[in-house]
Parts: structure tokens; sequence; C-alpha cells
């Protein structure tokens, strides 16, 4: 699909750089008062379980232009777009008197449990894999693995697997970024002026759309031989989410959890095109994400689907980092017994149903323990943002 045909599709895009451009004051928009976006929870929720059946489906059917859902790597922009808004939403306002470490720290509470609990994971799998014999292969270096998903140091080296920054637990990637990005804001982008942050913004949507044209697509940054595209992506979409919230950009509509999920699902379910990837990728990352974050932002969640939401998003990030290992279980099993597309199919769809409700096992019975320890920790700050 040509460029222009995807801006056409979203009228609003005029209406957001109109207003954007005109927007010359220097002072960060109030809210009247601290709220939950339980819209832009449920879409984080949606986000995650589609990369769930991405990965998934990449074993099934290893060809993208089969998969039906083949864009779904584009998840990781949404995140971090939506990551770049609810931070600055948290922070903005609390930062200076909250201070570096303490915000770090904040971080490292919300973010870094799940990171070690994705890498046990992904240890026990890599280690005690009954379909696979790769263990045998890289036993010397299985501490080396384990440090590098636990600390985040990139250590691409499992060729046999795709080469990933992060074996144990290849979604972590995306955390090393983030990391990145929260270290960014929380020395310089916090405090930026509207027009620094425009011209971030800018210069990272070209480097984005140079990435794309250089690998032909988005689905960069995970590997050591595309690291360097995970630094457009998270450059761009960070900082357009932080932008959004700037701006005070928040779009009423009477468009609920339903329409909006339909749209974002409908990015990911786009035909995989090698021609025009690096068209349609950058397309959706520069414009649809951040008008999605800003219309989730305005949008009034139904009472009916309001907890739908709110379970949604609290799932999403630990579905994320713990879903992975499984995915490589079922390399193993595929790779070892060749099971036919029906079979595969079941074990998907258990698969799926399955990260899902261990997802949110971790969340009630590990994670939010581990973070409530830690927080409890920091006593002195009893009112410091929980984002």
């Amino acid at each position: 699909m040509h460029l222009n045909q995807q801006l056409c599709t979203f009228p609003v895009i005029n209406t957001f750089f109109h207003r954007m451009m005109n927007d010359t004051s220097n002072q960060v928009p109030l809210l009247a008062s601290r709220q939950h976006f339980e819209i832009l929870d449920g879409l984080r929720g949606i986000a995650a379980i589609a990369v769930v059946i991405f990965h998934f489906m990449e074993i099934a059917v290893p060809d993208y232009n089969d998969s039906f859902i083949a864009h779904a790597y584009l998840a990781v922009d949404f995140f971090f777009c939506l990551s770049g808004f609810v931070i600055a939403y948290a922070y903005d306002r609390r930062i200076s008197n909250l201070g570096l470490l303490n915000f770090l720290k904040l971080r490292l509470i919300r973010l870094h449990p799940l990171v070690i609990i994705g890498a046990v994971i992904g240890l026990a799998v890599f280690v005690f894999d009954p379909f696979s014999n790769l263990y045998r292969l890289y036993a010397d270096s299985t501490l080396l693995l384990f440090l590098s998903s636990g600390l985040l140091i990139p250590y691409p080296l499992v060729r046999e697997r795709y080469f990933n920054l992060f074996h144990l637990n290849p979604p972590t990637w995306s955390l090393f970024w983030e990391y990145i990005a929260n270290i960014g804001y929380g020395l310089f982008l916090y405090k930026a002026g509207k027009k620094v942050l425009w011209s971030v913004t800018i210069i990272a949507a070209l480097s984005l759309i140079w990435a794309a044209k250089s690998f032909g697509n988005l689905g960069i940054g995970w590997g050591g031989d595309n690291y360097i595209g995970g630094a457009a992506r998270i450059a761009f979409s960070f900082t357009a989410g932080i932008l959004v919230y700037r701006l005070g950009w928040r779009i009423r509509t009477r468009l609920g959890f339903a329409a909006l999920g339909s749209i974002l699902l409908a990015v990911f379910l786009l035909p995989f095109s090698e021609k025009y990837n690096w068209i349609i990728d950058p397309a959706m990352a520069i414009f649809v994400f951040p008008i999605l974050v800003a219309t989730g932002a305005g949008a009034a969640v139904h009472p009916a689907t309001s907890r739908v939401c709110e379970l949604s998003g609290e799932i999403s990030y630990p579905l994320y980092m713990i879903h992975y290992p499984f995915i490589w279980l079922f390399m193993s099993y595929v790779e070892k017994y060749k099971p036919g597309m029906s079979e595969m199919i079941v074990v998907m769809l258990t698969g799926v149903i399955s990260l899902v409700l261990v997802a949110y096992l971790v969340l009630v019975y590990v994670d939010v323990p581990i973070r409530r320890y830690f927080k409890n920790k920091m006593t002195s700050r009893p009112a410091l943002p929980v984002s």
C-alpha cells in the first residue's frame, strides 16, 4: 500500500499536525485530576496477546507472507509510544523533586522483577528442553547467557536460533532500549522544551524511515545483526509519546475499547509486503500509533469493558516477558516431530490461553509481591508514583 493511501485512511492526521505545529506554549499541560487510562491498558493487553500469537506463527508459518498477523512486531513501537506518554504523565511534574536516582529505582522496581523472572524461566527451558540438544552446544556459556538476560547486557551468541541479543528470553531486547529511554528521560527529556522535543522526534522519525528502508521493515532491534534498528524505534516512539502528553493532545471520541482495539488489531493484520513494508511500517509508527495513544487517552471506557481493560493492562507486561521460552519449546517440538498444521493450531490455541493464565499467576503471586516489598523499602517517599 502506498504511503498516500495509508495517510488518507486517517483524516484526523491533518488536524493533528495543524494543532501541534500551532502550539507555541512551553508549559506542560496540567490535567484537572490524575486519572487512569483504562482504554490504553486494554490496548496494551491486545498488543501483548498479538505478540504471543505472532511468535507462535513465526514457528508454524515461517514465511511472513503466509501469516495472518505478520505485522504484530509493530506492537513494540506501540508499547514504546505508550511508555513515553505514561512516563511523562506520571513523572513530568514530580521528577524534579523525586530526583534521578529515585526515579530510576522506581523504574527498576516496576520493570526488573519480570526481567529476572523471564530470565529464570528461559534458563530452565534452555537447560531442560526435552526436544532439543542445543544446551549441550552452549553449556559453557549458560551462565553468561543468564547474566546477559538478567542484567540487560546484549550477548548475541546462538546463531542456530536467530542470533538474538538475549537468547534465553528474546523480548528482553525491548527492555534494554526501554531502560535507555528511561535514563534519557531522567537526565534531560523531562525538562526538554517542546521545540527540542519536536526536533528530536523529527530526527528520530527520519532515522526510523532510514532503518525501515535499510532492513526492509521495522521487525528489527532484537538481533546481533539488526540491533541498531532498536535505537531508531525507541528514539521515535518514546519521544512521540512524551510529545503527545506535553501538547495535551487527547482526542475526545465516542469510540470505545472495542473500536480502538479493532483499529490496533487491524494494523497487526496488515498483509506483509516485502516491497512496501518500509513505507507501511514507519507510517503506522509515526502516524497511527501516536493518534491511537491520544485517542485512547481521550476516550471514555464503558463500564462493561472497564474490568476487561484493567485486567488486560495488568497481564500485558508479565505475558510479554514470560512467553518466549515456551515459544522455544514449541520450536524444538516442531523441529523434532514435524507436526501438521491442525496439530500446531491446537498447540498454539492451548499455548496462548495457558500463557495468559500463567502470566496472571506470575503477576499476582510473584511480580506484585516483589514490587510491593521493594516499594515499601522506599518509605521515605510514600507518595511516589507507581507507573
